[in-house]
């Protein structure tokens, strides 16, 4: 079972795994460490990642991005309309009642909601990570901003969900971080907590977060944001500068603004020129063919960066301020400060935040890696699977939770509003309500700060109804008590409603514990060894019913078989790619060989008769048969090996045939090589005698002379 951890990015996505004792990062499809986060639609198959940035430009109308910061939105949201359809290509429409796209899909108009689009995205991580792991992959801790709202939350929980993804945990980027950083210190203290600040600035947000660790012990105590500060705002002041000095320059031939795959081209560039700016003095922009067939080029000092970004540098410090602020903390508090992102290595804005503690800033963690492997870490924290040491995460909550009911009939002065969960409540966290009924109620959650929440998100969280209410024993109200709960995502739940009532119970008595040194007591064995006592006893369940802000069970049935249909066709059209691929590359390849290798072994009718078949087949490849079916690729194969296969036959049984005799021959050559080294070997000589041939024993006497031998 795989322990996966996905820190979903606005520009892209990584994935780290636990195993082999250690966390690694998978790579896509072609080798990158991080895959681009968009998905876009064509006419014949859906483009997710790597090749959806591939084809942006040509397919930008269809082209979704900014997935992370539609999810869980509404339509009418300001955020939406006047900030994220800037980054998408396709247009927003509402769809279900929340933001969606609408888009030319298999030649078709479609719409699909934001929670779609991820999942749609999540089955192609899903498929990756499958992929590099020869495993299945199911659960998996998915990072989200901490800014995060309740119906965002589920949004996220729902898309995985119809991609087939089992959540552990809904994560803050920053806690992800933090967890990362803690659990592989070794050097962390036991009692005097160490304070460290998280920043993170990624491509669309800045977060920053306090956190105490001690060993095996991660306590976030504040969390704040700019959801508004990120890579893709300071890209945005560089595509003004260069929009307005190519529209200047090239006399209105160049009107970036006026044509969105312009503007993609010119982002892009940008890009690139803040990178190289991020480690050189000056660097230059060129983009071929913008607009118009018109080339344009510039160049930018970093000094004239720094200009540029001035107002936004202005607010680096903010939610710094702020979460030192709601933690009751100091910057001299703060022992170190840990910085991750890729937009943190823009030299101005380490230099602002450096300059704010005045103190080094830390860059233990990778800035593009830190929070995916905190995520897998958490993962397997939760997976029973995998061992993992101990270490405890409290993270909060970023908006305080309240709730209302409407007065009992018999109590007209009941209080009917509660704030539940404080801001900066601990997560999870669970409270119990004690409610005095003689009938059903409900139960109404929402956010007690509206002006805290991102845009224009509804405060309502959901609305509960604890059904079964009776009056009790004695017709009187039934003491009701109701069980909320913020879990591990950070989602509000009612858990459990049940009604107690207060008994006389019978208990023993504690008897006094003798001390060591003492004499035992004696004990009066007539006085009573029990107790009757008052105490609150469950008598019974009831049961809640929960309208909330997610996807009912018919939309989501509906999603996962619409989620299924479509990548079944992604893999359809992948594989009748394959096919059509492996045709053409066979065509080429025997054709060429015919004429060569397999010149010798085939008559000149089998020639003639496979050149004509090779002619037929490439004809008909590129010309009705460029858009054909994979079953029909794999018969036009088939008929090509029925011939071309006999003839590659012969040429590799000749090339086996040779292969053995050229091993024969080597071996009767170490045959023949044995034997005279055999034969050439020299008798050995011994230490004693100095004789050759005796084996150390005198040789023997001589013969006597002729005469003296008696001969028959």
């Amino acid at each position: 079972m795989s322990v996966v951890g996905i820190d979903l990015g606005n520009l892209s996505t990584v994935v780290a795994v636990a195993r082999r004792g250690g966390i690694d990062i998978l790579v896509n499809e072609v080798s990158n460490r991080a895959t681009p986060t968009l998905i876009a639609f064509g006419p014949k198959q859906r483009y997710i990642g790597e090749s959806a940035k591939t084809n942006e430009i040509s397919n930008y109308k269809n082209t979704v991005g900014s997935l992370k910061r539609l999810v869980g939105r509404n339509y009418n949201d300001p955020d939406v309309l006047e900030v994220e359809q800037q980054y998408v290509g396709a247009p927003l429409v509402e769809v279900d009642g929340q933001v969606g796209v609408k888009v030319q899909y298999l030649g078709e108009e479609k719409t699909f909601t934001a929670s779609q689009l991820l999942a749609g995205y999540l089955s192609k991580i899903k498929q990756t990570a499958s992929a590099e792991l020869k495993t299945a992959v199911s659960d998996v801790v998915i990072t989200v901003p901490a800014w995060y709202t309740d119906i965002q939350r589920r949004g996220v929980l729902d898309a995985a969900e119809i991609a087939g993804l089992n959540t552990l945990r809904i994560i803050n980027d920053t806690t992800a971080a933090a967890l990362g950083y803690g659990i592989i210190k070794t050097d962390l203290p036991e009692d005097e907590p160490r304070r460290v600040a998280i920043v993170d600035v990624g491509h669309s947000d800045y977060s920053v977060s306090i956190c105490e660790f001690k060993k095996g012990q991660l306590v976030v105590k504040a969390t704040a944001y700019d959801r508004h500060f990120g890579g893709r705002d300071f890209d945005k002041v560089l595509v003004d500068h260069f929009a307005e000095e190519f529209k200047s320059k090239y006399k209105g031939q160049v009107d970036v603004k006026s044509n969105p795959k312009a503007l993609v081209r010119l982002t892009s560039a940008v890009e690139k020129l803040k990178k190289v700016l991020s480690a050189n003095s000056v660097a230059p922009l060129n983009v071929e063919s913008i607009m118009n067939d018109v080339d344009v080029s510039s160049q930018l000092k970093r000094e004239e960066l720094e200009a540029l970004m001035k107002p936004l540098l202005a607010r680096s410090t903010a939610p710094i301020e702020k979460a030192l602020s709601i933690a009751g903390l100091t910057k001299e508090d703060i022992d170190s400060v840990e910085v991750i992102g890729g937009c943190t290595r823009v030299p101005a804005l380490k230099e602002a935040i450096q300059s704010y503690f005045g103190k080094p800033l830390s860059f233990t963690l990778n800035a593009d890696e830190g929070v995916a492997r905190g995520a897998a870490f958490a993962c397997a924290i939760l997976s029973p699977t995998t061992r993992v040491r101990d270490f405890q995460v409290h993270d909060v909550t970023a908006y305080p939770i309240k709730f209302t009911w409407e007065t009992a009939a018999d109590i007209p002065d009941e209080e009917t509003e509660l704030e539940v969960f404080g801001q900066n409540n601990a997560v999870p966290s669970t409270k119990i309500l004690t409610f005095y009924r003689k009938a059903d109620f409900d139960i109404e959650a929402s956010y007690a700060q509206p002006e805290l929440l991102p845009g224009q998100i509804n405060p309502w969280i959901g609305k509960y109804s604890i059904k079964g209410v009776t009056p009790n024993a004695q017709d009187d109200f039934s003491m009701v008590k109701v069980k909320a709960r913020l879990n591990l995502h950070g989602i509000l739940n009612i858990e459990q409603a049940y009604v107690v009532e207060e008994k006389e119970v019978e208990e023993p008595i504690p008897q006094p514990e003798t001390k060591e040194g003492e004499e035992p007591m004696e004990i009066d064995e007539s006085a009573p060894k029990t107790r009757i006592v008052k105490k609150l006893i469950k008598t019974g369940d009831l049961q809640v019913v929960s309208s909330v802000q997610a996807a009912d069970d018919s939309h989501m049935l509906a999603y996962k078989e619409q989620e299924l249909a479509m990548t079944t066709e992604d893999k359809l059209v992948a594989d009748t790619e394959d096919r059509k691929n492996a045709l053409e590359e066979y065509i080429y390849d025997i054709r060429g060989k015919l004429e060569e290798e397999y010149a010798a072994f085939a008559s000149d009718e089998e020639k003639e008769n496979l050149r004509e078949l090779l002619m037929k087949t490439e004809d008909w490849l590129y010309d009705e048969g460029y858009e054909s079916t994979k079953a029909k690729y794999v018969a036009k194969m088939e008929d090509l090996m029925r011939v071309g296969g006999l003839i590659r036959q012969r040429y590799l049984d000749a090339q086996n045939e040779k292969k053995e005799k050229e091993m024969e021959k080597e071996r009767k050559a170490r045959e023949e090589l044995a034997r005279r080294a055999a034969g050439n070997k020299k008798p050995t000589q011994t230490a004693q005698s100095g004789e050759v041939g005796t084996g150390g024993r005198a040789p023997p006497p001589p013969p006597p002379p002729a005469d003296d031998m008696n001969v028959d």
